[in-house]
């Protein structure tokens, strides 16, 4: 990603070249191949008799920079000191900017644009988004509209966003809550399949409504949209039609301490 150095305190992401009885020895994949070492008492906590039990050549992990010397680009790295949260945030930051930099390589091919305009037209998006995923996933939910305003060339935006709506998914949320539906009317089954039936229809562009039994009168509902602002207004539909078609026929309830 960069052909600077790391900060310290920063994680990295590092490819494991050599093992040592003192240490390991890495390559930063975000620095161009820069070089880092792994001192042995840094791999994990506790006596270390065989580095190899925890590490093996080849491997990539996320390591963390604990000592930088930017005179002589000697960077220290620390395994024991990342924590299972911040490794898997640091693994989705790789995975989104890979994937990010694939959409731009697909614009650029299919555009036959020059690697200086290409860089241009990244750093246009870079510098008005916070990532450059950002700025990928923002088309992807929203549209042309979100970089119509920086300047860029009508072809390249209209590319651009068709192949971020290809390539990434709108993120969402989910609300998980039960459902209590019953009637004692001799069609009862009916009407409640029907009310739950209009009440899976509530789904609109970019959610979804999920609806499965459990025991009677118990019934799953998630309802999944990009926000919990627009899965709420969808709940609040639902219970509306379930109660409007369970008046006078039957009983309804919704538990949302239960999933």
């Amino acid at each position: 990603m960069s052909e600077d150095i790391p900060e310290l305190g920063e994680f990295v992401l590092a490819t494991v070249n050599q093992i040592t009885t003192y240490g390991v020895y890495v390559s930063l994949d975000e620095y161009n191949g820069m070089k880092g070492f792994l001192h042995r008492s840094e791999v994990a906590t506790g006596r270390i008799r065989r580095i190899g039990r925890f590490i093996r050549v080849g491997q990539k992990d996320v390591l963390k920079v604990i000592r930088l010397n930017r005179e002589r680009r000697e960077v220290n790295l620390s395994l024991k000191q990342i924590t299972k949260q911040e490794k898997k945030d640091k693994l989705i930051e790789v995975k989104h900017y890979d994937k990010a930099q694939n959409i731009i390589e697909m614009t650029r091919n299919g555009l036959k644009l020059s690697q200086s305009e290409s860089d241009n037209y990244q750093s246009i998006l870079e510098d008005h988004f916070d990532t450059l995923y950002k700025a990928m996933e923002d088309l992807s939910q929203e549209g042309s509209k979100v970089i119509s305003d920086l300047g860029l060339p009508k072809t390249y935006i209209d590319y651009i966003e068709e192949i971020a709506k290809e390539k990434i998914s709108p993120t969402k949320v989910a609300i998980k809550t039960i459902m209590e539906v019953s009637s004692p009317l001799p069609n009862g089954i009916d009407i409640v399949k029907e009310a739950l039936s209009s009440a899976e229809k509530k789904a609109a562009s970019n959610t979804a409504v999920t609806i499965s039994y459990l025991s009677a009168p118990k019934y799953r509902l998630v309802v999944e949209a990009v926000d919990y602002k627009e899965a709420e207004k969808i709940l609040k539909s639902i219970v509306d039609v379930v109660q409007d078609q369970m008046k006078k026929r039957g009983t309804f309830q919704l538990n949302r301490n239960k999933r």
